[in-house]
């Protein structure tokens, strides 16, 4: 089995693949301060309660924003399983054209959902991707499979943080839709400016690159809250919560069937 594994700020999410199938997924907290030793424990742990063994695992492929996370993952998987991961980066020949600046800027999660994207929406002509993560990109991949760029504003996690934070009467509240728009108390206001606020950037944001297309994008939202906000975009075509483990899946066997 292929073993993904996409690591976040904030979240690490991670795959099994038999085949083109996603047979087990997991999602646990970034930790920045564990070593090799700790995460072969860790990830061991996981696959002992979902009846998995290591010697099942063939390939592994790693896309990380976190440096020192990709290194201490690139040691679990060499010295503990005795296999050398795939690293996703800008250099990688995953088959997107990148036509930035400084291609070497661009995120490792960004590449992978661009790929995934473009491979299964190619038909569909320009795609423009919102990832909800500890940032909130947006990315524009034209119908040629290049990737022209995005935007990243402050994800909601740490928006909602700061408002907890610097706004001393107000209670944490529950990410959840609230009755309305209108909130009739404060946890529905809050609730309210959370959900529809940032389903509103969204719209704002895919519009305006919409219009920088040409008018015409097919719009996907991923990431954790995905299945959260996206419902409440009027401009999201499609929410695909796997769509980075999927990019993950096909750049593994773009690599492999290519001989790259």
């Amino acid at each position: 089995m292929l073993l993904a594994i996409d690591v976040g700020n904030t979240h690490i999410v991670m795959g099994l693949y038999k085949g083109e199938k996603l047979i087990k997924d997991w999602r646990i907290s970034t930790n920045r301060q564990k070593t090799a030793d700790e995460w072969i424990v860790d990830i061991g742990g996981l696959f002992y309660y979902s009846k998995i063994t290591w010697e099942e695992i063939f390939a592994i492929i790693i896309s990380s924003v976190v440096p020192n996370l990709t290194n201490e993952l690139k040691k679990m998987a060499t010295e503990y399983i005795g296999i050398e991961p795939i690293i996703v980066n800008y250099e990688l020949d995953t088959g997107l054209k990148i036509k930035l600046d400084k291609p070497e800027e661009i995120g490792a999660d960004r590449i992978v959902n661009a790929v995934a994207a473009y491979e299964k929406f190619a038909d569909k002509g320009n795609i423009i991707v919102a990832d909800f993560g500890t940032a909130t990109t947006y990315d524009a991949i034209n119908s040629k499979g290049e990737y022209l760029g995005g935007a990243i504003a402050p994800g909601i996690g740490i928006s909602v943080e700061a408002l907890f934070s610097y706004a001393a009467k107000l209670p944490r509240v529950e990410l959840t839709k609230p009755p309305g728009v209108i909130g009739r108390n404060t946890v529905e206001s809050m609730q309210s400016g959370i959900i529809y606020g940032f389903a509103s950037q969204v719209d704002g944001m895919v519009t305006k690159m919409k219009a920088e297309l040409g008018g015409q994008a097919i719009v996907l939202a991923t990431g954790g809250l995905a299945p959260l906000i996206g419902p409440e975009c009027s401009t999201v075509d499609r929410v695909d919560k796997y769509l980075t483990l999927e990019g993950l899946r096909i750049i593994h066997s773009k690599i492999t069937r290519e001989g790259k």
